[in-house]
């Protein structure tokens, strides 16, 4: 057996021979690993048919179930597998290659069974790769530092691809864990640093492959060398075929998904990528070629409506992580040494700043940046940390963002933009606001950028529980699988309230919980409290009021109805005419309206009558004279009568004295010209020089009491010829010939001209 508080690698076991003899051999032998063989993944079918969904189910199965065996065996039978076992190097390497990665995901089968089965060998595969990571298990179980660098790197336990592939597959959810396992297999063995050097221009010429693809110009030597005369023309992307343009887009998906992942889990990597002059690559390649992407998906016929949703989404998520990679390398190169507060704040400073110059020139690139990175925080942030930056400097850049998004021709949407130099680490974040609380300077708020698809379609969804979250119901039971499988005894409806109050962020509620730094809210919740049953909303029949309810046609609450009294159209067998001549509804109310005609003028009352005591109760006698009763008729009504109210109060013409005075202004402007005494009444007609006279004075007279300013009289004759003309002249003329077309009988001889000209008129 091995011995306690020895590495692996120095350990002796004994065990039996295969002539039963014992032996002495190292925890570390080829003959120590169990003859299993291990079968290689293969993605699940995208034609559901009965056969390949048993022939995946069937081969998952058997990975699982070996996964699991080995994942059970002791620390050194482990390893001895691991490293002397191929078929498990090819089943791991299998899955790599060939698993679904995140867009992937909406063209799988939609079967339970298929699902579960993957979710499965997902599960199975990642943790294999985090013990293959971890060189000490516990105090007795450990292999020495140096020695585990040298075997994973000489057996290719890991390499930089794999750790790529990696990165997408399992960073949604286990970003922490894989940072980890990346940061102790890059420590353990340094040699990965240069393997990752000399992948980076490897990287690159994955953009000069596709713009050599659509036929565009690249950037480096193939740029600089001449076309042959006898080269055949580059297809571009509004020519080549649609499987070539689908398989492009697809490459460049997959490509920009995966670099993103690696460099958000493992920041230390952007140093590397920096150094390689990253940055200016990608901005240029966003420039060249996005925008022909874009529009050959736009435009070109598709058979398919479906495949140019998909070429679309996948190409709009590929330009948001292009963005996010130049963002992440800026940050962590340029903007977190100012954060910290290093010694080379100038300097990186000064590099963020020819950073932002550069972007000048890529219009397209630059709006998409700010729209998701906003420049002017950046600049801010940069003139809080540094007093000594040159405004001048600043104002430009600004200024070039402003003509960026006009020159592209959209609009910068106006929403409270996200700081861009909110850490996108949950370790970055804090040694940032550390940083910036021990130098007493500003504070960098943190922002959690969403990942994935949510990063494609930011619309707020219903969970289960009926409230608005940011993410859908499948998404959510893979957040809540993903904390249980760590976290198996807490109740999904706490997990629920603690992804609620952390914006739905896996990692930060399996860290808090691990680390009992949960919310004072959180922690007073039973940490077993199942799931809340989902609220079943009333039935609409139920709540709906009418006007119609309960009569004789309501079917929601009726069982029978009369249907012979329901008909479509003009009932059948029924004429106008009979329409018509149909009386019915009057015989229906003569009953009522017969009750209307009996008028009893004498009612005769026979002695004994019980009937006769109605007609008691109003004996009134019709012969009855009143006039000299003691009701006093008027004596209670006011003074005014109503005749005098009606004609005022005139003085007899007998009585009269002199001439009879004017009553009111109003009446005496109104018979001014019938009441004088001096009028002839003979005369037919007043002169109209006078009435026009009298007129205008009494418009002068009105116009004076409500200071209206008199208008100037028209003068358009002027002077004679040759003595000159005014200003006021001048003025009048332009007026009467700018006017002039308001006159009815205007250009009478010339419109009739036009209409016998058109034919409307016979000459």
């Amino acid at each position: 057996m091995a011995c306690a508080r020895v590495p692996l690698d120095e350990q002796q076991v004994t065990e039996p021979g295969p002539l039963g003899k014992e032996r002495t051999l190292p925890a570390l032998h080829p003959e120590r690993a169990e003859d299993r063989c291990f079968v290689p993944y293969k993605p699940p079918p995208e034609e559901a048919s009965p056969a390949e969904v048993e022939e995946f189910l069937e081969r998952a199965k058997f990975i699982t179930e070996d996964l699991e065996w080995l994942l059970a065996l002791p620390h050194d039978k482990f390893w001895c597998q691991v490293v002397f076992d191929e078929s498990l190097q090819r089943c791991l390497d299998s899955y790599l290659y060939h698993a679904p990665r995140g867009l992937d995901l909406a063209a799988l089968p939609s079967s339970p069974a298929v699902a579960d089965t993957q979710r499965s060998v997902h599960k199975a595969v990642f943790l294999t790769f985090l013990r293959m990571a971890t060189h000490k298990e516990s105090k007795e179980r450990f292999i020495t530092p140096a020695v585990f660098g040298e075997i994973i790197y000489e057996n290719f336990l890991f390499d930089i691809p794999k750790i790529l592939d990696l990165c997408v597959l399992f960073g949604k959810g286990n970003s922490q864990l894989l940072h980890k396992m990346i940061e102790n297999v890059f420590t353990q063995q340094p040699s990965y640093y240069s393997d990752l050097d000399e992948t980076v221009p490897t990287v690159l010429q994955v953009f000069d492959t596709i713009l050599d693809k659509c036929g565009l110009q690249c950037e480096g030597a193939a740029a600089m060398e001449p076309m042959k005369l006898n080269a055949h023309k580059q297809p571009t992307a509004m020519t080549m075929s649609q499987q070539d343009l689908a398989d492009l887009i697809a490459y460049l998906c997959d490509s920009t998904t995966t670099i993103h992942a690696f460099l958000d889990i493992f920041p230390a990597a952007c140093s590397s990528f920096y150094s390689h002059g990253f940055i200016s690559r990608l901005t240029s390649f966003y420039e060249t070629a996005v925008p022909d992407l874009e529009k050959a998906v736009r435009k070109r016929n598709f058979d398919h409506k479906s495949l140019q949703d998909d070429l679309w989404k996948r190409l709009s998520h590929s330009c948001r992580k292009m963005v996010e990679m130049t963002h992440l390398l800026l940050h962590h190169t340029c903007l977190q040494p100012i954060l910290e507060g290093r010694e080379n704040m100038q300097t990186s400073s000064e590099e963020l700043l020819q950073h932002f110059t550069s972007f000048l020139p890529e219009k397209r690139f630059l709006s998409d940046y700010d729209e998701q990175f906003p420049i002017a925080d950046d600049i801010s942030l940069l003139q809080q940390a540094l007093p000594v930056i040159d405004e001048t400097r600043t104002s430009y850049l600004l200024q070039g963002v402003e003509s960026a998004w006009d020159s592209v021709g959209r609009r910068k949407p106006q929403i409270q933009s996200k700081t861009s130099s909110s850490l996108l680490s949950n370790q970055g974040a804090v040694g940032g606001a550390t940083a910036a609380a021990a130098s007493g300077g500003f504070k960098a708020p943190e922002v959690r950028e969403p990942e994935g698809a949510e990063a494609m379609l930011e619309v707020p969804r219903k969970g289960n529980n009926g409230a608005v979250c940011p993410v859908s119901g499948a998404e959510l039971e893979s957040l809540l699988s993903c904390i249980r499988d760590l976290l198996p005894d807490l109740g999904e409806g706490f997990l629920l309230a603690c992804l609620q109050e952390y914006d739905y962020n896996s990692e930060l509620v399996i860290n808090n919980i691990l680390e009992d730094r949960l919310a004072p809210n959180l922690d007073k919740l039973d940490r077993a409290m199942p799931r809340p049953v989902k609220e079943e909303l009333p039935s609409v029949l139920n709540n709906r009021s009418n006007v119609f309810d309960d009569d004789e046609f309501d079917v929601f609450r009726r069982d029978q109805v009369d249907m012979s009294r329901i008909w479509k159209g003009r009932r059948k067998g029924e004429s106008a005419k009979e329409l018509l001549n149909d009386k019915q509804h009057i015989e229906d109310q003569r009953a009522r309206y017969q009750a209307y005609e009996t008028v009893v003028d004498e009612v005769i009352i026979e002695p004994g009558d019980s009937s006769s005591a109605a007609y008691d109760l109003d004996d009134y006698d019709d012969e009855y004279d009143d006039t000299y009763d003691m009701n006093q008729v008027g004596a209670n009504d006011l003074d005014g009568d109503t005749l005098l109210n009606r004609r005022p109060f005139t003085i007899p013409q007998v009585l009269r004295k002199g001439k009879v005075e004017e009553e009111e202004e109003g009446e005496e402007e109104q018979e001014d010209d019938t009441l004088q005494n001096n009028t002839n009444r003979d005369q037919f007609v007043q002169d109209p020089a006078l009435l026009r006279e009298r007129a205008e004075a009494r418009r002068a007279a009105m116009q004076q009491r409500k200071g209206i300013r008199p208008e100037r009289p028209s003068n358009v004759a002027g002077r004679p010829k040759g003595q000159g003309q005014t200003l006021e002249t001048f003025l009048d003329r332009r007026k009467k010939e700018a006017n002039k077309s308001r006159v009815s009988n205007h250009n009478r001889r010339t419109m009739a001209d036009r209409k016998r000209n058109k034919g409307m008129i016979p000459s």
